[in-house]
């Protein structure tokens, strides 16, 4: 049976397996998980599945441990966290008792190999965000293996933190935008956020809604309504980016991709963050036109390029 890859942490725990399981597992090379309980000075990571001891030896414990292209803060931070695996042996103590030999390195490669390397610009994935960095966000696309969401492909309408689209542990869908020069995914989110005719079906003049300001501006200020779509309301330069008002929508103007707000509550009291509403979540996408027919400027992906013409 071919096996699924997933995000590290939600794989078969490997704690509540007996003995006869465990070894099931290594026959068929089943990757799973447990936590890892210490970094030891001798450079591997330890596991107790139901008073079973297993190791990790470090050039096991991600791919390129072997040749030192992972540090060892990457391999110590596993500490407390879920770790995949596979079983790769099995020796015994000075007391006789099992203890197993586990390479999330093998896990990794497995899942190169047989699932991240059929992948293409334009295919859609689940993703796990493991940190924030000014300027993206890391994700897990599986087994442990990472891949950079660039801030600005995080959504069409600025923002001035990856923090303000998406937190550490978030599951979401992510499109690959393309490899970069080592060939690691670079991940896109905007294109599945919808286009702007999309955002703005969904609200009507006259309305009152909640914004989040995302740029001041001498000529305006650029209130976000929507994930991928922002308005402009007058200038207030005693708002900051980030905080969330309430605005009347004044007009929307599909021709020019604009929509006009007047701001009613210069200050909601609470922080607020949009909850990611996907218009596109599975399958492949080979070009994407956030702008309306009527719109001179356009906005678009083509992933079509991306796939001829790899980083």
């Amino acid at each position: 049976m071919m096996q699924t890859f997933r995000t590290e942490g939600n794989y078969r725990s490997a704690d509540r397996l007996s003995a006869a399981e465990l070894r099931a597992a290594m026959a068929s090379r089943e990757i799973l998980q447990s936590t890892a309980l210490a970094f030891d000075t001798a450079r591997q990571l330890r596991f107790e599945f139901g008073g079973l001891r297993a190791v990790m030896p470090f050039e096991q414990c991600a791919d390129g441990a072997e040749t030192g292209s992972v540090r060892d803060i990457a391999i110590l931070t596993r500490v407390g966290r879920p770790t995949c695996f596979v079983i790769e042996g099995m020796d015994t103590d000075e007391t006789g008792q099992p203890v197993y030999r586990l390479s999330r390195a093998e896990a990794q490669r497995m899942c190169k190999a047989d699932y991240l390397d059929t992948l293409q610009p334009g295919d859609i994935l689940p993703c796990t965000v493991t940190h924030i960095e000014p300027f993206g966000a890391f994700c897990d696309v599986g087994c442990g293996i990472s891949a950079l969401l660039p801030i600005d492909c995080m959504s069409v309408s600025r923002i001035s933190s990856p923090a303000d689209r998406v937190s550490v542990g978030q599951q979401i869908l992510c499109a690959i935008k393309n490899r970069d020069v080592q060939g690691r995914f670079v991940l896109t989110i905007r294109e599945l956020l919808g286009t702007w005719a999309e955002n703005a079906a969904a609200f009507t003049v006259g309305e009152t809604v909640v914004g989040i300001v995302r740029s001041v501006e001498d000529y305006g200020t650029f209130i976000e309504i929507a994930p991928n779509l922002a308005g402009l309301a007058e200038s207030c330069p005693d708002l900051r980016p980030g905080q969330a008002v309430s605005v009347y929508i004044k007009n929307i103007l599909p021709e020019k991709m604009k929509i006009k707000l007047v701001i009613v509550n210069h200050s909601l009291g609470q922080s607020h963050r949009f909850e990611l509403h996907y218009f596109i979540t599975e399958g492949h996408i080979d070009h994407w036109l956030y702008s309306t027919p009527e719109s001179h400027k356009r906005i678009e992906t083509d992933f079509a390029v991306a796939a001829c013409n790899p980083a």
